[in-house]
């Protein structure tokens, strides 16, 4: 009886090894580099391994301007429909990407590969412009035509992805474009639709000024392979982070991505700036604290489902792909 008592504690001691093993192994490992600054914007470069080596993948933006993805108008304004027509090639959305066109403006709200000859799928989204309901100009009512923008504050993030609201999500868009206003010295709002996110950050002055923090750091990332995401900081203060399932995704998504950054630091460039700016191990400590937050699970549009894992300060969305078992995003946001 005693001997087999002790196989019995043995056994499960194995078991809770293993288990731990296994946690042990799946436990995201990054490096994260010294900063590259401009003004008040610091980009943090986040190294670590491929989980594909796919390269039939491309983004939204490259998919639409080709021609390769449809996006259609529901009439519902969360809920959109997209359809990969490629014969080969699959497409990533990822969630805070705008579409320009329909009967309104939509932020895209979950990140999703989108296989090729995808038939039509439902994708959860949020209106980033209130008011119009109808054509715009000479553009299509019943689809939409480009996503060359993303949405371009944490707390739209935090809107899209956490409250999941819409009025907070029409609510950030008017903070949004009243910052820009003020720091570009004009309204940034459109004659045709002034409630556009869209339109205001094709403005003129807002490009101009983002622009000059695009050429002093769209070179950071070249020449390095092993990078797959990345962090930044704004007046001192981490801000977000993303991270992807390969480093030929992040290059490709990388011009948008940091012209979001830009714009965001654009917006709070009139505010006060830390004196100890943040350090790459303040962005790692930020990373490894949000992935042992509080656990929800939930399904989302065709095969993606969404992790969200939360603490008081920090949160992370986790797309997963559950076809091919990968997680194809992370998206980090410091709430505090």
């Amino acid at each position: 009886m005693k001997i087999s008592k002790t196989v019995g504690i043995f056994a499960a001691f194995l078991a809770v090894f293993a288990f731990a093993n296994v946690l042990f192994a799946q436990a995201p490992t990054y490096r994260v580099s010294a900063p590259h600054t401009y003004k008040n914007l610091a980009i943090f470069l986040i190294h670590g391994k491929n989980e594909t080596n796919r390269t039939n993948i491309i983004t939204l933006a490259e998919a639409m301007e080709r021609k390769l993805l449809r996006v259609y108008e529901t009439s519902d304004v969360n809920e959109l429909m997209v359809e990969n027509v490629s014969n080969e090639l699959d497409v990533f959305i990822q969630s805070g990407d705008i579409v320009k066109g329909g009967k309104q403006d939509r932020v895209l709200a979950v990140s999703i590969i989108i296989p090729a000859r995808s038939g039509k799928v439902s994708i959860e989204a949020f209106c980033v412009e209130s008011g119009r309901w109808e054509k715009r100009k000479n553009e299509d009512a019943s689809q939409f035509s480009s996503s060359n923008e993303r949405i371009v504050s944490k707390e739209l993030k935090l809107a899209a992805n956490g409250s999941r609201s819409q009025s907070d999500v029409w609510a950030k868009v008017s903070e949004a474009q009243a910052r820009l206003g003020d720091v570009v010295g004009a309204p940034v709002v459109a004659a045709e639709s002034r409630t556009s996110l869209q339109l205001s950050l094709e403005n003129g002055r807002v490009s101009a000024t983002a622009d000059e923090y695009i050429r002093n750091l769209s070179g950071t990332i070249a020449g390095k392979n092993d990078v797959i995401g990345y962090a930044f900081a704004i007046n001192g203060q981490i801000n977000s982070a993303d991270i992807y399932v390969s480093n030929a995704l992040f290059k490709k998504l990388w011009p948008k991505m940091l012209k979001a950054a830009a714009v965001e630091a654009v917006a709070h460039s009139r505010a006060v700036r830390l004196a100890e700016p943040a350090k790459a191990e303040a962005v790692k400590s930020f990373l490894a604290d949000a992935d042992k937050g509080n656990v929800k699970e939930r399904a989302a549009s065709g095969n993606a489902s969404i992790v969200t894992r939360e603490q008081k300060d920090n949160v992370v969305f986790e797309a997963r792909d559950d076809k091919s078992k990968l997680v194809v995003h992370k998206s980090y946001v410091k709430k505090h």
